[in-house]
């Protein structure tokens, strides 16, 4: 099964974005972007391929502990 990266924050300013957060926006390359970047200087398109920013779906609690969300970036 694939299972798609759940990122920890936007890709842009660093917001935290946990499972589940209504923020989260992603493109189907999985990059990810706040609500406030996506609806703000992105106008919704992914800045590194162009496509749809979307709602990003959340995991099943069930499924974190086989298939966590990434951890922040230390930088």
């Amino acid at each position: 099964m694939a299972v798609m990266e759940l990122r920890a924050e936007c890709e842009r300013c660093r917001q935290p974005l946990p499972n589940g957060s209504p923020d989260a926006r992603i493109c189907t390359f999985e990059c990810t972007f706040c609500a406030d970047c996506t609806d703000g200087d992105l106008n919704g398109v992914c800045p590194n391929c162009a496509g749809d920013l979307v709602l990003r779906p959340t995991r099943p609690a069930a499924m974190l502990d086989k298939y966590p969300a990434a951890a922040p970036s230390s930088g």
